[in-house]
């Protein structure tokens, strides 16, 4: 069991070189969407996942997830099972921007600095295909709450989007792509 402590954006402009950065290809589909059951490939590793219910403490982001292993011909048997949109994506991996936390804090939390120095925080960029074309989503998971709420944007993040149903990929799989706008 883990904790997903994430917040998610909208993207003002694409990062230069985003070519240059590593990338994952990405399929998923929802069998349930609250609380989110959803079978995903990615890059050719299969797996399920079940997201518990947000917290109901006010401020809260996180919530419960766990993933389990799919052999190929699981993943294709759920997939056909579920329900409304496939969603495809380019996910890049993207270093955390420098001025994500300014020196005092970082000071007082050098577990935080360790784990920013070793690449363990990453900017997660979500490039939709299929239905979502054109749909671009930030997004960065952190250790703890207290690093999500000190966190200073990318510069080139738009209009933060986290707890914003609408922007979760379980809302998506139910909606027309038009459907959404931003």
């Amino acid at each position: 069991m883990g904790k997903e402590i994430e917040k998610k954006f909208l993207v003002r402009s694409m990062p230069d070189d985003i070519e240059g950065y590593p990338c994952r290809l990405i399929e998923q589909g929802y069998l349930n969407v609250d609380p989110a059951i959803r079978v995903r490939r990615e890059d050719g590793v299969c797996y399920m996942t079940y997201k518990g219910a947000k917290s109901k403490e006010p401020g809260s982001i996180g919530r419960e997830e766990y993933n389990l292993p799919l052999d190929e011909v699981s993943y294709e048997n759920l997939l056909r099972k579920a329900d409304g949109n496939i969603i495809s994506k380019v996910r890049y991996l993207i270093p955390l921007n420098e001025d994500a936390y300014d020196d005092p804090y970082l000071k007082e939390h050098p577990g935080l600095s360790d784990i920013i120095k070793q690449g363990g925080i990453k900017i997660e960029l979500d490039v939709f295909k299929g239905p979502f074309e054109g749909r671009v989503i930030a997004e960065v998971e952190f250790p703890d709450e207290g690093a999500a709420a000190a966190y200073r944007p990318a510069a080139w993040f738009g209009r933060e989007v986290t707890g914003d149903r609408r922007y979760s990929n379980a809302f998506m799989s139910t909606e027309a792509g038009d459907k959404l706008s931003e």
